[in-house]
């Protein structure tokens, strides 16, 4: 598997593996690309993506998603690997993310479950917590 930097080309695929994972995709745009990483297999298709979304030092880890056929080769571990080695590098100082399916796998890498109302009011108003989540998922931060 290879990981790289999406591009503006890759939108339509992106869409496709999250709306195949009944993962939000409406607000996912070629702008929002440029803090997205995606995952290729041997043929150069799109089998994993997950993204940034930044609020200033505060970001949302957003899309991470992995193809059914690529699932159990840790491709889910390194792309949340590579998504935080980038917000370090963005100087991000804070990943918060929104799950209803995988609280065991984030918890794994050292987030913690917390009160929506903790959330800094620019990520609130974000779509991603506005709109598109249900208020059942769980919310989770990660200080890096």
């Amino acid at each position: 598997m290879k990981i790289r930097a999406a591009k503006s080309d890759d939108l339509g695929a992106i869409k496709a593996l999250l709306a195949e994972n009944d993962l939000p995709f409406s607000d996912v745009t070629a702008d929002l690309l440029r803090d997205f990483l995606v995952a290729e297999d041997t043929d150069d298709v799109l089998v994993g993506s997950v993204g940034l979304e930044k609020f200033g030092r505060p970001a949302l880890l957003r899309s991470l998603v992995v193809a059914q056929a690529a699932r159990s080769d840790g491709l889910g571990t390194s792309l949340t690997a590579h998504s935080e080695n980038l917000a370090r590098a963005l100087g991000i100082s804070q990943l918060w993310l929104l799950t209803t399916s995988a609280a065991d796998f984030f918890q794994r890498f050292g987030y913690v479950s917390v009160d929506r109302s903790s959330v800094p009011v620019e990520l609130q108003a974000s779509t991603q917590f506005a709109q598109l989540c249900p208020a059942t998922a769980v919310c989770m931060m990660k200080s890096l």
